[in-house]
């Protein structure tokens, strides 16, 4: 290989993961005194902080017109298809193409990684998923894989008709998923996206009972790609900023996914998700006509398994009455989210050289000083 082909693909490589270190060296709100909801955090204030869980990106960010990616969620390391999760997903407003609904609805389960990314690529993920299932040890046999993908359109800073995200992309994704921190802002499936008309992105927060409580976690994560007035700790930003729907074209989607080591049930985790919609409206998200806002829950306190000699499910559930703490913490954990996306995201220009600006962070804590919610 010739040395300026070499340094192509070296160049190509730093255009990848720049925006990652970026979004790594911003403060996230707590740093300034914002406090989101009563409820404590977990150690990373992450979804990770839910044992087992794990997240992995691949972030496409090249050239002038490429800036997408793709994120990927694992409720647990082991073959996801034979030890199933249990699972739910809520519909917020319909307008996506989220892969899988129908039968996470019907049966309660999850055996799939959770993939996010953008609108025009959820085929070829859902395909990479296909393709990674069959392929792990123990699935020699299997003849129907249940693929979850979301996403938000990415098309205003990426060249979304160019499809750009490839299996491999996916894959990748999955293989590199791990425990421990995840890395905020311009990066995976938040790549491109928008929010409130800042530039959006990947957002985790987590919440952590007492134990008094029943010492569950609860751990959201987000693409943030809609539009409203933006709130942040019941203060109203989009107003004072003049920035705000209907004042601007301002649309959108958003995915949630949200995991938990409490055991629940398919019935109580959907009524967990319809929590998490809660903690968007707080952040002030209308989810408009144009918007496909998701909500995917799983809990990791048990496992399904595919086949069994046994003809019952022996499972000890929470009871209805012990899950109004754990609604609580989806709400706060998922606003916390939003926000952190925003704080954590940089200014980009993309495609067609349209230019979206990050949410400009000091006046944003001024105004919070302001009304007393941050120090």
């Amino acid at each position: 290989m010739s040395f300026i082909c070499r340094l192509v693909l070296f160049t190509t490589s730093l255009l990848t993961l720049v925006p990652a270190a970026m979004a790594q060296s911003s403060k996230r709100p707590r740093d300034y005194g914002i406090r989101f909801g009563v409820l404590p955090t977990g150690p990373l204030n992450a979804i990770t902080d839910v044992p087992g869980v794990r997240v992995g990106q691949v972030t496409l960010n090249q050239g002038q017109n490429i800036r997408t990616g793709v994120t990927a969620i694992l409720p647990h390391d082991g073959n996801l298809f034979q030890q199933k999760s249990p699972a739910a997903i809520y519909i917020g407003n319909g307008f996506g193409k989220l892969t899988g609904y129908s039968q996470v609805d019907e049966l309660g389960t999850l055996e799939t990684p959770i993939v996010l990314t953008n609108t025009l690529s959820v085929p070829t993920a859902a395909d990479a998923v296909i393709d990674y299932t069959l392929a792990q040890k123990g699935n020699e046999q299997v003849r129907s894989v249940n693929t979850v993908v979301g996403e938000t359109n990415d098309g205003t800073l990426n060249d979304i008709r160019g499809r750009h995200i490839t299996k491999q992309h996916v894959l990748d994704a999955i293989g590199q998923a791990k425990t421990g921190p995840v890395i905020e802002g311009n990066v995976g499936a938040g790549t491109g996206t928008i929010c409130f008309g800042f530039k959006g992105g990947i957002g985790t927060a987590s919440r952590k009972l007492p134990a008094s409580l029943g010492g569950y976690t609860v751990g959201a994560l987000v693409q943030t790609n809609f539009g409203g007035v933006l709130q942040i700790a019941g203060v109203p930003i989009g107003v004072a900023l003049g920035k705000y729907s209907f004042k601007e074209k301002l649309d959108g989607s958003c995915m949630m996914v949200i995991l938990t080591d409490a055991p629940l049930d398919a019935r109580n985790l959907k009524r967990l998700a319809k929590r998490a919609f809660m903690g968007l409206a707080q952040t002030g998200g209308i989810a408009s006509n144009g918007s496909g806002d998701y909500v995917i829950a799983v809990s990791t306190a048990y496992r399904i398994a595919h086949e069994t000699a046994s003809s019952f499910d022996e499972l000890k559930l929470l009871r209805n009455d012990n899950v109004s703490p754990l609604f609580m913490a989806a709400i706060e954990a998922t606003e916390e989210a939003i926000i952190n996306s925003l704080f954590a995201a940089k200014t980009s220009t993309g495609d067609q050289g349209n230019m979206v600006e990050q949410l400009p962070v000091d006046k944003v804590v001024d105004l919070l000083k302001k009304a007393g919610q941050a120090r």
